[in-house]
């Protein structure tokens, strides 16, 4: 049971060795030391009452022990050696033998596979691929389906990331885990690619992971859940947290028609600033500073369900995999199982620039790197310090060509350029929201809060200018001129910018204690922004689309969906309510008005 600070921060040092990072492994139990006074919490769950989940090895032995044999699947990252230690442990005090098969054995040969995945990795040096047609079964031989049970063991138990391949006919027990512990792991050494037999650098190994392991690997998850019998949590080195894939799906559903939250996750980077690790609590503070949130960027954040204090983390996909027409609504067909929608902060608080950079247009990113949606982004500014600023569109005297020679002289040279020749900079607010459709210019200046609302993909950034900086690491940060002037739109300049790219707030209802404001995206956004302001309370039909939500200015507020589930949330928590919700009431719990931003499919 980890009960304080100092607790949590001995455990950070014990798993130093396989997880490189300064933020805190989740518990595998809460308790009452994470009392956050009802400010930000950074580990939301959802309750599922008593007796859901089960803790420790011993219990999960149990099960296996009673159906004999079983078939122990999950993602790539999960620590299989750890697992299957513990639980033969737990079969020899009790005198039973084993047979484990697992299929790490069953694999190809490493040089097979790095010839299989190339063509989906682009060039060494770029940190892009393209998402891969590959499936988990090419990465394996024959002898995963030749794999036979021994009939003279107690037990009988095939493990490792695939092992459902096998076509064992026996219930499967699945281990998720998080996408940021997996690049934990990497980062220490502790974890790699698929198949691979040697550690790359950390960047080249999360490309390979973005591109390929988690495409393959969640194609398969999905394929798998049905036959699912139990879902585990493999997060913790050494423990585990499991329960019943009936109460699981009890959970999603639940989640899937009233409202959820996912765990944010939290990250340094080269121009971070301070203003989360003054204002968020629990969080290891010992850090240069902190860059990123991640709000709610679903392909690397997961739902924490709760049981008897006992916490189980699984990826968000697995709502849309099992409820993506409750979650969406009439959007559905159009997004499958992608959630479209993104809210992550970048801390620029006593920090610094990012990078003057762009995004590619949808045919771009397309054609290039098999994504179905572009990152059409939005800058809202939830805080800011007196001076802050946004970089947005060009000068009206833009000349490409001579901006491109700029750039590449001073990547070339080192030396920095005065970027206010070619970029406009505009002063930032409190509630202000800059629109960044894809091909435009930008950057976030120092000072500056900001909840980035975009299209969900986010790793896709051109950058052309950096400062003349280096990482947290000494390394240069990747420059990208020619994908950029690929993507730029050279027409966003001058008064243009000002006309198009800066939303103009409009009252669209109002009564007493109470106004709708809409802040308009651009035609190219696929999203809109409204911002919901009351005194008291405020009700909202979803009319079956899915909303994004975050209390943007006020202490806190009570939501209650239209099925009686009720949920407290705090200044700056991120909230989803899904379509199949129908309608919700907000009521602020604090003493000045409540202001809540929503994001919402057009």
């Amino acid at each position: 049971m980890i009960t304080d600070i100092n607790n949590r921060e001995k455990t950070a040092t014990l798993y130093s060795e396989v997880r490189k990072t300064s933020q805190f492994l989740m518990p595998a139990q809460l308790d009452n030391s994470w009392n956050t006074d009802g400010a930000y919490d950074i580990y939301p769950v959802a309750s599922l009452g008593s007796g859901k989940i089960f803790n420790g090895f011993e219990s999960l032995s149990k099960y296996i022990i009673e159906n004999k044999t079983v078939v122990i699947d999950g993602y790539a990252g999960v620590f299989w050696d750890k697992i299957q230690d513990n639980l033969q442990l737990c079969f020899e005090e009790k005198g039973l033998s084993v047979n484990w098969i697992n299929t790490a054995n069953l694999l190809k040969p490493a040089e097979q596979i790095d010839a299989l995945v190339a063509p989906f990795l682009g060039e060494q040096a770029s940190v892009w691929g393209t998402k891969t047609t590959l499936t988990l079964a090419d990465l394996f031989t024959e002898t995963i389906t030749a794999q036979s049970i021994n009939r003279s063991c107690d037990i009988n138990i095939i493990i490792g990331t695939g092992s459902t391949l096998s076509g064992w006919d026996a219930p499967v027990i699945y281990f998720d885990i998080p996408k940021n512990e997996i690049q934990f792991r990497m980062r220490a050494g502790s974890a790699t690619n698929l198949g691979a037999d040697s550690l790359a650098e950390p960047f080249q190994m999360y490309k390979r992971f973005y591109f390929v392991d988690w495409v393959m690997l969640n194609n398969h998850k999905k394929a798998v859940l049905d036959r699912t019998a139990v879902i585990a949590d493999g997060q913790w080195p050494d423990t585990v947290n499991w329960m019943y894939k009936a109460d699981f799906a009890d959970g999603l559903n639940q989640l899937s028609k009233s409202v959820l939250r996912v765990r944010p996750w939290f990250e340094p980077g080269a121009w971070g600033g301070q203003w989360m690790k003054k204002h968020i609590k629990n969080l290891n503070t010992d850090v240069v500073n902190l860059a990123w949130s991640f709000e709610l960027i679903v392909p690397e954040n997961g739902l924490v369900f709760e049981s008897d204090g006992n916490l189980l983390e699984v990826s968000f996909d697995t709502i849309m995999f099992s409820n993506n027409k409750n979650v969406l609504g009439k959007h559905a067909e159009r997004f499958g199982d992608e959630f479209p929608i993104r809210f992550d902060f970048l801390d620029t608080v006593e920090g610094g620039n990012l990078s003057i950079q762009c995004h590619p247009r949808l045919k771009y990113i397309q054609e290039n790197f098999g994504e179905n949606i572009t990152q059409d982004e939005t800058y809202y500014i939830l805080d800011c310090e007196d001076q802050a600023s946004v970089y947005l569109g060009f000068q009206d005297s833009i000349n490409p060509a001579e901006f491109k020679n700029a750039l590449e002289q001073s990547q070339a040279s080192s030396k920095a350029i005065d970027i206010e020749q070619y970029v406009q900079v505009h002063a930032a607010k409190k509630h202000d929201l800059f629109l960044i459709p894809n091909g435009t210019v930008h950057s976030a200046g120092a000072g500056n809060l900001v909840l980035e609302i975009s299209a969900t993909p986010y790793i896709f950034t051109f950058k052309m200018y950096d400062w003349v900086r280096l990482d947290l690491d000494g390394n240069p940060r990747p420059i990208n001129i020619d994908h950029a002037f690929n993507n730029l739109d050279f027409n966003r300049k001058g008064e243009q910018v000002q006309k198009e790219l800066i939303s103009l707030p409009q009252v669209i209802e109002s009564a007493e204690g109470y106004q709708l404001v809409h802040l308009p995206t651009h035609a190219d956004h696929f999203y809109d922004v409204h911002r919901i302001e009351f005194d008291s309370e405020a009700r909202v039909n979803t009319d079956n689309v899915c909303h994004v939500l975050m209390l943007v200015e006020g202490e806190a507020i009570m939501v209650q969906t239209a099925d009686g589930t009720k949920h407290r949330f705090a200044y700056a928590e991120t909230f989803v309510i899904p379509a199949a919700a129908q309608s919700y009431t907000l009521t602020n719990l604090g003493s000045a008005r409540a202001k809540v931003i929503k994001a919402f499919l057009k």
